[in-house]
């Protein structure tokens, strides 16, 4: 299997459980919020993120972002 198989398995059996989400965003911005992971396709992953000034935002990712950690992911529960 491939690595990016390895992380879709792996993310597929945490769906529901809460994450803190430290993502790049480019320019020196970045975002890290405590959210949870929602649901898992075959290209990209969703997360549910949390704000403390609006309702929460749901963002997606690939799982090359996680192989170059563009995206760091760390699982709560």
């Amino acid at each position: 299997m491939t690595s990016m198989n390895v992380i879709k398995k792996e993310l597929e059996s945490q769906i529901g459980k809460q994450v803190y989400l430290k993502a790049d965003r480019g320019r020196k911005r970045y975002i890290k919020r405590k959210g949870r992971l929602d649901a898992v396709y075959p290209s990209l992953f969703v997360v549910d993120l949390e704000f403390e000034d609006s309702p929460s935002r749901k963002m997606t990712f690939t799982y090359s972002d996680l192989l170059t950690n563009t995206v760091e992911l760390l699982i709560l529960d």
